[in-house]
């Protein structure tokens, strides 16, 4: 007997020690359906065996958080009281084996944790990775993703307004599919909770029936990727957004009804989760009697049961005298509703199958897995990917031609292609929609006044993967900056943080050094910048070649921001000719007095004596095909300074656009507000170094600003008064004038002239020059 229960553990991904764990709680063998719960609960999907420790270094309280981590999303209050939801989650190992269905199902599970909290959702995003972008497969994968959060998306009515596209072979048959959702709850006091309340609660299974679909789900979710990983194709779930629609609208009316005690999503290890994290955030246990189970197919075991993670289910607790009206309510909206239990005081959960007890155990060490803390080491080849010799780095002949490759580039090129196939505008809240502005803007309904103002939130989602693979503590913290400032270039103040964390195998010591690192750099710039964490996933063992090679580390960063009034909120597109082009925050030279007089990571990085930062940049890897250097500084300081400056103008209404300085540098920031403007420009600077470093080093903390000419002694004098350095970098030309850029350094200047019609069909024929005309794969499905 303990020979076949050892098998069966291994097979489950357990450890030794966890099975010789579990046999102390139980006093005896478990049964399959025992050991199947336990395995499931203590995935690394469920249990952040490896995380938990750290996560609790990074800061989760404001005066705004209403709900901070430990339910299934995080909220935060707007300055009128309304509260915002938000979390972000991977999908990535389904994604690999199952693109379509992979992406679909994240987007169905990511708004079901909104929608849990009360929450109706308003909008999602996403942050994916990919291989290299001339890879037949990996533009399956790519069509294969876009297609699920599209149809998913699309169908259930929610839009897709902002995200973002990475490209790096890191990601190659290992791609990273993070989605975010952001919902809104008017009165947050009404809000809904995952608990059970009192013993003799009513338990309930909502929305579809179970199938087999997605069983283990959680345990694939917690191994690598391998080639024979096609094999576990069933263990990704199928998504319905039509019943996903029904069940937004009957849990929203149960819950808004008072009709509830608690709620909580059938995602990762199904009713085996949700039945057993409610009961221990409530201190009871729960009988669950899996005959009564709605399912969809004859035959199904407790284990299948328990594990499968069919799509669109919820368990709801609530007194008995309430259960008519929520059936009666479930039934209006087409879609199932059982009664399959009821809560317990004796803190266990215990599972009936014709009569008779299937399973029982203990509620508090099922929710309670081991933690662990293996060995972290700094890896020995970080000094040499982070030397750089720039002497060695040849300078173009044509600048301006430098810059259309640039423009070019999968990781800068225009991402129509992929949010087109979105439906951005779905519910006409969309403000600023995507490619318009660096943060998607959408209003909330029915919160204007009297003077017509209207509040709105503003999103985004970064991560810079390169940054964090040459310096993991500086990527992270860049992450944050980038994404503070997104919302700011719009006119957003900051106000919560949702991460999704996505590194290698934990148990690899230098794996679980970058894990760490990037925990410290999201906590000092959370911390810094005072926007709290206040929900998050981790997603490990993110690699392929049977563990042989990891993704880049890749903590992304989702934002939300406050908007008081969306009809003050600024685009990237340069507005009238003639406007005064500021350049907002340093330059690489400004950074050299920080070198060794702060911390480490507020030391410029490669290139900035030279005229710009380009450790980890798009052009050092166009040029020289590497990713190596020291990333751009991170200063927090100056960041804070910069935001709050731009946000107060685009307030005060005099901002005409504004636009982030990141990938590509100063030159493709410029490039991108006059393609998105259709106007030119004539830019002259006046710095040390080399020409292409000063135009593409992407040294952090700056902005690209227009005002019209009667506001620019305003501006200076507000620059002044706010210790931000700012300068006039040129103006804005007419609709067919060209690009012009002058660099004066020292005894030499270098001249870059290019038409913007150039730059545009660069910027927006990459992407879709992947694909044929109707969509398809070119070179046919991508696999051969």
């Amino acid at each position: 007997m303990r020979q076949a229960g050892e098998e069966l553990w291994k097979q489950m991904g357990l450890r030794l020690s966890e099975y010789e764990r579990i046999l102390e709680i139980l006093g005896r063998e478990p049964n399959e359906t025992e050991l199947g719960i336990f395995s499931a609960m203590w995935s690394e999907h469920c249990g952040y065996k490896h995380s938990k420790k750290y996560l609790r270094l990074l800061p989760s309280r404001s005066e705004r958080v209403f709900q901070g981590p430990g339910e299934n999303a995080g909220v935060v209050l707007l300055g009128n009281g309304t509260g915002v939801a938000l979390k972000v989650e991977s999908h990535n190992h389904p994604s690999a084996v199952e693109p379509f269905q992979g992406a679909a199902t994240g987007i169905g599970g990511i708004l079901r944790d909104i929608l849990t909290m009360g929450a109706r959702p308003i909008c999602f995003l996403d942050s994916l990775r990919f291989g290299p972008a001339d890879d037949g497969i990996v533009r399956y994968l790519m069509d294969g993703v876009v297609s699920g959060i599209s149809f998913y998306g699309n169908c259930v009515g929610v839009p897709t307004v902002a995200g973002e596209v990475f490209f790096n072979e890191s990601f190659r048959g290992n791609p990273l599919v993070n989605v975010m959702c952001v919902g809104v709850i008017p009165d947050p006091h009404s809000m809904a909770r995952g608990v059970t309340g009192d013993p003799g609660n009513v338990v309930m299974v909502v929305g579809s029936k179970t199938g087999r679909d997605g069983i283990r789900g959680a345990a694939f979710a917690s191994l690598g990727l391998s080639e024979d990983s096609q094999k576990d194709r069933p263990s990704v779930q199928i998504g319905d957004p039509f019943t996903g629609k029904l069940l937004i609208e009957a849990c929203l009316e149960v819950i808004a009804r008072g009709l509830i005690v608690g709620i909580q999503d059938m995602g990762a290890a199904g009713l085996t989760s949700s039945a057993s994290e409610m009961a221990g955030r409530s201190g009871t246990g729960m009988i669950i009697d899996l005959d009564l189970v709605p399912k969809r197919e004859e035959g199904m075991t407790p284990y299948e049961i328990m594990l499968s993670e069919s799509q669109e289910r919820m368990l709801i607790v609530a007194e008995q005298e309430k259960v008519q009206a929520i059936m009666e309510c479930f039934e209006r909206w087409g879609l199932d509703a059982a009664v399959v239990g009821k809560v317990t005081a004796d803190g266990r959960l215990r599972l009936l199958e014709k009569g008779a007890q299937v399973a029982d155990i203990p509620v508090d060490p099922l929710v309670s897995p081991p933690v662990y803390d293996p060995p972290a080491e700094r890896p020995a080849y970080m000094d040499e990917i982070q030397y750089l010799d720039t002497s060695k780095i040849p300078a173009p002949d044509d600048l301006g031609e430098a810059l259309k490759r640039l423009m070019g580039r999968p990781n800068i090129a225009s991402k129509r292609w992929v949010y087109e196939q979105y439906d951005y505008l779905v519910g006409t809240d969309t403000v600023a929609s995507p490619g318009a502005a660096d943060a998607a803007v959408l209003r909330i309904k029915d919160s204007g006044d009297a003077a017509g103002t209207e509040y709105g939130v503003a999103v985004t989602i970064d991560c810079n993967s390169r940054y964090c693979f040459l310096d993991p503590r500086r990527g992270a913290m860049q992450a944050v900056l980038e994404a503070s400032r997104n919302l700011s270039m719009v006119g957003a103040e900051p106000i919560a943080i949702t991460d999704c964390l996505n590194f290698g195998n934990p148990e690899r010591p230098e794996v679980y050094w970058q894990f760490q690192e990037s925990i410290r750099g999201l906590a000092h710039v959370a911390e810094s910048l005072g926007i709290p964490v206040v929900s998050g996933n981790v997603s490990f063992y993110n690699e392929c070649d049977g563990g042989k090679r990891a993704v880049f580390p890749s903590p992304a960063v989702g934002m939300v921001g406050e908007v008081e009034d969306v009809r003050r909120i600024a685009s990237s597109a340069f507005k009238d000719e003639g406007d005064i082009i500021f350049l907002v925050g340093p330059m690489a030279s400004g950074l050299i007095p920080f070198a060794g007089e702060n911390s480490a990571w507020e030391t410029p990085g490669s290139g900035a004596e030279e005229g710009g930062e380009i450790g980890g940049s798009e052009y050092l890897e166009m040029v020289t095909g590497e990713v190596r250097g020291l990333p751009p500084a991170a200063i927090p300081s100056i960041e804070a300074k910069v935001q709050a400056l731009i946000r107060s103008a685009i307030r005060d209404g005099k901002v005409k656009s504004a636009h982030d300085c990141a990938e590509g540098g100063l030159a493709v920031a410029i490039a991108e507000c006059c393609i998105q403007g259709d106007r030119g420009a004539r830019i002259i600077l006046e710095e040390k170094g080399r020409a292409d470093f000063i135009l593409f080093g992407e040294t952090q903390s700056r902005a690209i600003v227009t005002l019209s000419p009667a506001d620019q002694g305003w501006f200076e004098e507000q620059a002044r008064n706010a210790g931000v350095p700012v300068r006039v970098a040129g103006k804005v030309s007419g609709e067919d004038d060209p690009l012009v850029i002058d660099v004066v350094s020292g005894g030499s200047h270098k001249s870059l002239k290019i038409s913007v019609d150039e730059l545009r069909e660069a910027w927006e024929g990459t992407i879709p020059g992947l694909f044929d005309d109707d969509g398809d794969v070119n070179g046919g499905d991508g696999r051969g």
